[in-house]
């Protein structure tokens, strides 16, 4: 039995785009769809049992005709392949609004042949072509589902936080026990578990939430832990395996170095509980390059622009999205702007291109003795003890007597 399991494919992010001239559509809309069709390509080839999405189909809670056509469009493309699909819901796709329909319910109340949306906690039976599984279903959890108003009066955020993740850990034990142990058995959850390792940057997740323990989850009664919410891919557990499969496409800078994918299991039906899986692999994807390009500019470079460029030419930069950053040991006012921006013309889009000066305290004239100086005297001193180059030491006194002869005169 192969199983297919991938999250967070957040149609609708389109920062770091630009709009397609044939299609119309920004080019970000398409390197999420071609990374979503890569998942769906591998599962039609290898002829999958059963797709697993674990949440967050879409960026916005209000996703567009557009951005739900193309979703369902891939949906469509498994299930009339007879190829089972779990559909989890994610925080992504609940509505603000309790009584509204979440953006994953049309495939419920459509009746879709082999598509099953779970934005409840309940376990899913599922046939496959290689015989039956079940499915825990973790969607993403209000506090209301979980939560009368009486038990949360006075209560802060973070014992709220903790009373949310006894009682879910209590209900996912409770179904864990009611599985039949014949038959293979998955959690599917979009939840936050602890050790999960987030990148730097968390424009779209993670802000107060509750969080389950590691061994909320990683029961012996279920042979794979399939998680979504956490961009990042990571195994948390091998025994079970307890996976989050990360995100397809990079959303910023902050998963820059991160990889990008799906996970695929085997599972023998046969086997008894406890050694059903024999085989787990990361399939990488062609997600969209992101590139920080950081160039350290010496205070003595006579050509800055020149060594910016060149470092820049040191990298790929072909269809990446790029920031630029220069890092100068003072201020400035030679740079070429228009020669760098040229440089960097292959990139798919410059998200950034920006300067960076040293701080640096004022140096004082030790051991010397300023009373007598005059202003010139100073200066040279100061400058010397700034190690700039013999060029640049002259250019500045000479412009300083230039602007001492111009103050004399005036008085």
């Amino acid at each position: 039995m192969k199983i297919v399991h991938f999250a967070d494919v957040h149609i609708g992010v389109e920062n770091y785009g630009r709009t397609d001239p044939e299609t119309g559509l920004s080019t970000r809309l398409q390197d999420f769809l071609k990374t979503f069709d890569e998942v769906v390509d591998f599962a039609l080839k290898e002829r999958a049992d059963l797709v697993l999405f674990c949440g967050d189909a879409y960026k916005s809670r209000d996703p567009t005709q557009t951005h739900q056509r193309e979703f369902a469009k891939r949906v469509a493309q498994l299930a009339s392949n007879n190829i089972p699909v779990f559909l989890l819901t994610g925080n992504h796709d609940m509505p603000h609004v309790t009584a509204r329909a979440t953006a994953l319910e049309i495939f419920r109340t459509l009746d879709v042949s082999h598509v099953y949306p779970a934005d409840r906690l309940e376990t899913h039976r599922i046939v496959t072509r290689s015989g039956p599984i079940q499915v825990v279903s973790v969607p993403w959890i209000r506090r209301s589902q979980l939560l009368t108003t009486d038990e949360t009066r006075g209560l802060n955020p973070s014992q709220v936080n903790e009373l949310i993740q006894k009682r879910l850990t209590d209900i996912i034990r409770v179904q864990a026990q009611d599985l039949d142990k014949e038959i293979p058995a998955l959690l599917a959850g979009h939840v936050t578990v602890s050790e999960a390792v987030t990148s730097s940057e968390q424009s779209m997740l993670l802000g107060r939430e509750h969080v389950l323990l590691k061994s909320s989850v990683a029961l012996p009664e279920f042979d794979y832990v399939a998680l979504g919410h956490i961009h990042k891919h990571q195994i948390l557990n091998q025994d079970p395996y307890v996976v989050y499969s990360g995100s397809l496409q990079r959303i910023d800078f902050g998963e820059e170095s991160d990889e990008k994918g799906f996970c695929v299991i085997d599972i023998d039906p046969s086997k008894p509980r406890g050694y059903r899986l024999y085989n787990f692999e990361f399939k990488p994807v062609d997600a969209r390059r992101f590139l920080s390009i950081i160039v350290d500019v010496p205070a003595n470079q006579l050509d800055p622009t020149r060594m910016i460029i060149e470092n820049i030419h040191s990298h790929n930069i072909d269809n990446a999205i790029v920031k630029l950053i220069m890092r100068f040991k003072q201020q400035e006012s030679g740079l070429r702007d228009a020669d760098i921006r040229q440089s960097l013309e292959n990139a798919h889009f410059i998200a950034a291109i920006s300067r960076e000066v040293e701080q640096q305290n004022q140096n004082r004239l030790v051991g010397v003795d300023a009373s007598g100086l005059n202003p010139l005297d100073a200066l040279k001193i100061y400058l010397e003890t700034r190690n700039m180059s013999q060029e640049k030491t002259k250019l500045l006194l000479d412009r300083a007597q230039e602007f001492v002869a111009e103050e004399k005169k005036e008085d």
